[in-house]
Order: C-alpha cells, then sequence, then structure tokens
C-alpha cells in the first residue's frame, strides 16, 4: 500500500540521533538546527528521555483517564513550578492543533460565543476550528470554512476592538512569535492591548504557545515578555522531545465540567514520563539560560553575513531573511554540508529550531556552511 503522498520528502533516511545530530541509513552525521519542527527540546535520545520511557514503559505504557493517574498530577505541579503560571488547570492531549481545538472550545463554552478572531499568516493547526483560524486557505476544507473565524493583520488593534465590540466573539488567539508564517511578533503595546480589549469585551485571550514555549523563546513562555496573562494556554511541541503529547492551561476562572473535553490517549502514562523528562532536564541542565547565551551568540554572528537582510525571532526560534527564495539554500546545506533547517511560508526565510542545549561551537559549524554557501 503506498503513503498518500502529502509530504515533499529530502532524501534522507535519519536512523539514530544523539543530541543535536542525527544518522542516516549511510552513517552519514547531519547537524539538526531545526528539530522536526521545534519537537526536539532536549535533544535526541537524551539519557534521562530514554530512561524515563524504558523505565514507564517496563511498568504501564497506557491506561484510560477513567483511573488515577498520579504522573499527571506531578507534571501539571512541574509545569506550574518552572512556568510561573500558579494557579491554572492542565488538560492533556496529543498535539498541537488539538491543544488550540481544545483552547477554542473552551473559550466558546465559557463565553457562549462563536467567532473567533486570529491573525494573518498565524498557524494554529489542522483540525476543524483550529484549521479555520489558521490563515492558509489551501488546508481549509469546505468543512472547516463553516467554523465563524475573523483574520486581521498584526498590530491592528483599531480592527480588534470594532470585532470585538460586536459581542459575539470567543476568543483571540495569537502566538506571540509565529512559527510557520515566518516569526513576525507584533509590538508589546498591541499585545497589550489586545489583552484589556479581551477582559473588557467577555473575550477569552489565547495564547499558543505550541511552538513558542518550553523556553524556546527565552522565556518558559514568549507571553511573559509582555504584561498580559492569558485565560488560555496552547502547548505541544517541546513537550515530549518528540513523545507525541500536548496540553491546555487552563485559568481559574474558566470552571471544569465533566465531559466537556476528553481524549483517549491523552495524558497517557508513558505521555507523561517523557514529559517529567524534558521538564527535569530543562531545569536541571539550566537550558532555558543557554538558550539565551545562544541567541545572543547565534544574532550577533548573524549580523556580520551582509547577505542576511533580517534577523526574526527570540531565543533559538530564530529566522534569517534574504532578498531570494531558499528552497536551494536549504537543499544546500542538507546535501552538501549535512545541516538541517527550516523553511516557513516566508518563502525567503531560513528558520533555526535546534535542541535548547545546542552549543555555540555547534553554531559556528552552521555560520562556516552558510557562509561557504552564500559565497
Amino acid at each position: 500500500m503506498p503513503l498518500f503522498d502529502v509530504y515533499p520528502l529530502y532524501n534522507v533516511t535519519p536512523v539514530s540521533g544523539k543530541g543535536a545530530y542525527v544518522y542516516d541509513d549511510n552513517g552519514t552525521e547531519y547537524l539538526d538546527l531545526y528539530g522536526g519542527h521545534a519537537v526536539i527540546s532536549i535533544g535526541h535520545a537524551h539519557p534521562n528521555y530514554t530512561k524515563a520511557i524504558t523505565e514507564q514503559v517496563n511498568k504501564l505504557g497506557f491506561y484510560s483517564n477513567a483511573i488515577q493517574n498520579p504522573l499527571q498530577v506531578e507534571l501539571a505541579n512541574k509545569i506550574e513550578a518552572l512556568s510561573g503560571c500558579e494557579g491554572y488547570n492542565l488538560f492533556l492531549c496529543n498535539s498541537g492543533a488539538e491543544a488550540n481545538e481544545n483552547a477554542l472550545k473552551l473559550a466558546s463554552f465559557k463565553t457562549g460565543k462563536e467567532r473567533v478572531v486570529a491573525f494573518k499568516n498565524g498557524f494554529h493547526g489542522r483540525t476543524s476550528a483550529a484549521v479555520a483560524a489558521t490563515d492558509n486557505k489551501n488546508i481549509i476544507a469546505p468543512i472547516n470554512a463553516q467554523q465563524k473565524v475573523t483574520i486581521l493583520e498584526l498590530n491592528d488593534i483599531l480592527g480588534v476592538k470594532t470585532e470585538l465590540e460586536k459581542g459575539d466573539v470567543c476568543a483571540v488567539i495569537i502566538e506571540f512569535i509565529q512559527g510557520v508564517g515566518g516569526l513576525d511578533q507584533a509590538t508589546a503595546d498591541f499585545y497589550e492591548q489586545v489583552f484589556a480589549l479581551c477582559k473588557a469585551n467577555n473575550t477569552m485571550f489565547i495564547a499558543d504557545e505550541v511552538q513558542s514555549g518550553y523556553g524556546r523563546s527565552g522565556k518558559f513562555f514568549a507571553f511573559q515578555y509582555y504584561n498580559v496573562t492569558p485565560d488560555i494556554i496552547s502547548i505541544a511541541k517541546g513537550m515530549g522531545n518528540g513523545f507525541p503529547i500536548g496540553g491546555v492551561l487552563i485559568h481559574p476562572d474558566i470552571e471544569a465540567k465533566y465531559g466537556m473535553l476528553g481524549t483517549t490517549f491523552g495524558g497517557n502514562h508513558l505521555a507523561c514520563a517523557a514529559g517529567l523528562s524534558v521538564l527535569n532536564t530543562i531545569e536541571d541542565e539550566a537550558l532555558i539560560d543557554n538558550v539565551n547565551e545562544v541567541s545572543e551568540y547565534f544574532i550577533s554572528e548573524a549580523k556580520t553575513i551582509p547577505q542576511i537582510k533580517n534577523i526574526k525571532g527570540r531565543g533559538l526560534m530564530l529566522g534569517l531573511e534574504f532578498d531570494f527564495e531558499v528552497g536551494e539554500l536549504r537543499k544546500k546545506l542538507i546535501y552538501e554540508h549535512h545541516i538541517f533547517t527550516g523553511g516557513a511560508s516566508n518563502k525567503k526565510l531560513l528558520r533555526i529550531l535546534p535542541p535548547l542545549n545546542i552549543s555555540k561551537a555547534q553554531i559556528d559549524v552552521f555560520f562556516k556552511a552558510l557562509k561557504a554557501v552564500l559565497n
């Protein structure tokens, strides 16, 4: 049976990984500066991660959410301690799309409203409401288009005010650093005014931290650079270092009721073990400090390359913008220099999303290769 052909594939077959490197079926070593869409947070095959999963699967890999699972409580408490998001509740699921789907559903439950405000170049997932709130008509099927969503420009505070004052908006959903869209950010004033408008208009303020969360921005969450308190925070990619896990942090003002949310696999024992190993490693190895140190070094080196027209993003969620499309550049980095990087909907942007424990020496390898390709 052939695979459904929806992914354009590079001719590389990774079979193992260690730290910031993956190795293909020919034994070739690749420096991974993309982490499979920012998923690899603590490095491939980190010993804490492999140990936690191995020990857990040898005891119990899965049971449903109909029973007690102390690992879920432990994970929730650890997220609260490291993120500083005190008092929130946690709902566990399996992916970023599922996290955003549940976030939007909660907002509609809480407010009794049905319209969503989202932003140009935003990406929130491929499920029903999440994809409707995504600014990409090519992935919105007619069945998704039934959702009531208004897409506005970033920094259009008058547009946000106008839409919220119509009284039917249940949620504003926003990435504080856009991922797929190309690392764009709004101003601090915009985020803070949107938050105030949500409060004034009985609208839930959803921070989509699926890609920017878990230390990638240089803080635990990217929204923490601003004076806002989201009603709902969606998380996923870096949470499990490759094991499928997502979650929604829910402000205590939103009351839980039996049956309002549910999932078969979300919060299973293996996922929680993976999630705890990631948080413990972030804490024990001071990885957020490393993010900020390496980010500063990366940006300083990037500024010395004249072909780079713009440096976007924060922390280790970075983009290098050129005055040409980067498709061929990425191929040369992969096939000639054995380095993985990422693209974006902005075809002139090279995305850099390495493990949070990447070193300056490994960044030097990248810039040496980049200069060779550019020159």
